[in-house]
């Protein structure tokens, strides 16, 4: 089932900009056979680490941080881009290869000590990975664990991520060497 959702990913060339080339893991969710196993697979990940809140980063990773919290019977924190959300939020850098933004969490979204899952759909570069990471942290949680979907291996992300972040463990269930 995994050579089968890794053909479905669609690579885009020149989007969002010249020279990258886009991993569109839409088909993924379009495919409920897909789409069950990698959230089955995350979850199943995810139980063994014992969290307590899954979080999810904007914006594809809501779609499978969401139904791996609703399978483990877990709230689900989000991390969103700057402005996004209403109340009183803690804010950290996050660069990432397009562009320098903000990433922010409600102060209240995670109790202090809680562990948490973060999850998202791809890691490229970790610097957006990272961010999240220290973003939880910040607040209070306990980082217990980074799930993504897909790994651009070529990137490095996971070992940026080890780099800053040691005590984390990453589950990726799609790689990619180029």
């Amino acid at each position: 089932m995994l050579d089968r959702c890794k053909e479905k990913i669609i690579e885009v060339r020149d989007f969002p900009k010249p020279g990258i080339g886009f991993k569109d893991i839409t088909p993924l969710i379009e495919d409920v056979e897909c789409f069950r196993y990698l959230i089955d697979s995350i979850s199943s990940w995810a139980e063994k680490k014992k969290a307590e809140k899954i979080v999810g980063i904007e914006s594809r990773g809501f779609l499978f941080g969401a139904p791996v919290a609703y399978n483990l019977g877990l709230g689900m924190g989000v991390v969103r881009k700057q402005g996004k959300l209403p109340r009183e939020t803690a804010c950290v850098k996050a660069p990432n290869e397009y562009a320098v933004e903000y990433f922010e969490m409600h102060k209240d979204s995670i109790s202090p000590g809680q562990r948490t899952l973060i999850v998202d759909d791809l890691i490229a570069t970790g610097s957006s990975s990272i961010s999240a990471i220290d973003l939880v942290q910040e607040i209070g949680g306990e980082v217990t664990g980074f799930a993504a979907v897909v790994d651009l291996a070529f990137l490095n992300g996971i070992r940026a991520i080890k780099k800053a972040h040691p005590e984390v463990e990453i589950f990726s269930l799609i790689s990619f060497k180029e």
